[in-house]
């Protein structure tokens, strides 16, 4: 086969299968721009930024997402509805019609990438994917190497992506024609049948989610992290579309990452080079530091133009709310580099409460911390996931269920010891409805919740005076800077009391009955974290 490009002189992609095809090795961004456009597989915006569509998925398809299962992870793996088993034998037979695929393909692009800042616990992976925007996203998604460490790399995981490649239901009993399979043992990952680039992304956070806590004593988080002045780390967890990467994007501190990282002995660290943000309704005013970030080498994902420009109308969702852009994170100013940061100081649950019952903010116990972790309680946004159009209320555990190969109470463990050894303060925040349930109620607003996030930072909120929110137990702040007194009790925004009460109770049971799929592992102290029904 023809091989070109700046790579390690002994690598190949020959011993895998690939005879055929043309691989070219890390091309240079600007390469990879311009073939997109000779294919007619993406236009430019007036910014220069790439403008791809990604097809028949908008969002990743968790129902399409398997774990063989082997010697390796049949005990280890947490088997369910999300952890889908899937045989070594159907692995080996859809791998080797992928690869005998591919290599009919006229051309396949390879880049070598890093995955995690901590040079300690660092993984390199090989991308191997049919369009040239795809290893254009990894470029920007992963750490990337010098051209000095591309002469020496060595893979020790495989991404192979080729999204017109369709599986066949009856001969490789995947569920439909799409798919992205983790494969341990091989330390493999296929896609297929989709262009979402957001495959490739949560492919490697979840293979990081069973490697580092299982094998390394290292939790790993999906969640933002950002560095102020006095080098005080914060964490913001959160499902897609909750506020990670807004929050984290703060001016006044430096950004860490906006949406996974590792909590080791040491201090935090982001396992990507770059982001990955939610575009709708974005405006510089609102997110400058995301606006600002997108131009040449950024990839905008499902967008519109306004007619007859090439100015992109991030209004428009006629093709999906799940608009994205991915950007590397040298695009944003304010970074900390390299992308780590010393043990945390203030960790914040952003949940997008579809109920409007909980506080804009909250204070946590660590019992609470570890209780409502494990729950990851928020509501699903339109257009993250394929078939999603309205917010649908969710539990999530450890916010973030669909990447988790362990058993919740695994991460919900190490955070307890983490807060333990860190005595850091554990926050909850509501990002959605205030005043009523959705459709009645309004979103909480930006402007609040950043005042809100500043004073916990600051310990202005820490050192006031709370009250107890019923049923919950949270301890919420009597006031803050910014923030008008009257919408600090969520009790106060709604228009009638006695229906909030109600709705309170409702979702109160929500949380009991979620959590009884986890009782059998959990320790008593954090059972009694449990709301009071």
């Amino acid at each position: 086969m023809n091989e070109q490009g700046i790579k390690n002189p002994k690598a190949t992609l020959t011993p895998l299968g690939f005879n055929k095809t043309t691989a070219l090795w890390n091309l240079e961004r600007d390469e990879l721009i311009n073939k997109t456009l000779e294919l007619g597989q993406g236009v430019l915006d007036d910014k220069g930024a790439l403008c791809v569509n990604t097809g028949e998925f908008t969002g990743r398809s968790p129902k399409d997402k398997f774990i063989v299962k082997d010697d390796l992870t049949a005990n280890s793996v947490n088997w369910n509805n999300i952890n889908q088993p899937f045989s070594q034998s159907d692995y080996d037979v859809l791998e080797k019609a992928l690869i005998e695929y591919m290599d009919k393909l006229e051309t396949v692009y390879v880049r070598d990438v890093y995955a995690c800042a901590d040079p300690s616990y660092q993984l390199n992976v090989r991308v191997v994917t049919e369009t040239p925007w795809a290893s254009l996203f990894a470029d920007n998604m992963f750490i990337r190497p010098s051209h000095e460490e591309l002469l020496s790399y060595e893979q020790e995981w495989l991404i192979l992506c080729a999204p017109s490649f369709h599986a066949e239901k009856l001969l490789h009993n995947t569920r439909q024609h799409n798919f992205s399979i983790v494969n341990f043992t091989k330390k493999v990952i296929l896609i297929g049948g989709s262009s979402y680039t957001g495959e490739i992304k949560k492919g490697i956070f979840s293979v990081l989610n069973f490697t580092l806590p299982h094998l390394k004593n290292v939790l790993s988080m999906h969640c933002s992290a950002n560095i102020g002045e006095e080098g005080d780390s914060a964490l913001y967890f959160g499902l897609s579309g909750t506020g990670k990467t807004t929050l984290s994007a703060d001016p006044h501190r430096k950004l860490i990452g906006d949406d996974e990282h590792g909590w080791s002995n040491e201090g935090v660290f982001n396992f990507e080079g770059g982001c990955y943000a939610k575009c709708i309704d974005l405006t510089e005013e609102k997110e400058p530091d995301i606006y600002r970030a997108i131009k040449r080498g950024a990839i905008l994902e499902n967008i519109n133009f306004f007619e007859g420009t090439n100015t992109v109308n991030f209004e428009d969702t006629s093709i999906t709310e799940n608009t994205r852009v991915s950007y590397p994170l040298s695009h944003i100013n304010n970074i900390a580099v390299p992308s780590v940061g010393p043990t945390p100081k203030n960790i914040f649950f952003l949940s997008y409460d579809a109920f409007g019952v909980l506080p804009p903010i909250s204070k946590l116990t660590k019992a609470q911390a570890m209780y409502l972790f494990v729950s990851g309680y928020t509501s699903k946004v339109a257009g993250t996931e394929a078939g999603i159009t309205e917010p649908q209320t969710t539990f999530s555990a450890c916010f973030g269920a669909a990447f988790i190969p362990l058993h919740p109470a695994k991460y919900a463990e190490m955070l307890g010891n983490k807060l333990d050894e860190s005595g850091a303060n554990v926050w909850l925040v509501n990002t959605g409805m205030t005043g009523g349930v959705y459709g009645v109620g309004s979103r909480m607003s930006l402007k609040y919740t950043r005042a809100i996030i500043k004073s916990a930072l600051d310990g202005s909120l820490v050192n006031g005076s709370f009250d107890t929110l019923p049923i919950f137990n949270f301890q919420i702040p009597s006031s803050c800077e910014g923030v008008p007194s009257e919408i600090l009790n969520p009790r106060n925004t709604w228009s009638n009391p006695e229906d909030y009460d109600k709705t309170a109770h409702l979702l109160a049971n929500k949380f009991v009955e979620n959590f009884k799929k986890y009782e059998a592992g959990t320790s008593e102290d954090i059972l009694s974290a449990a709301p009071k029904v």
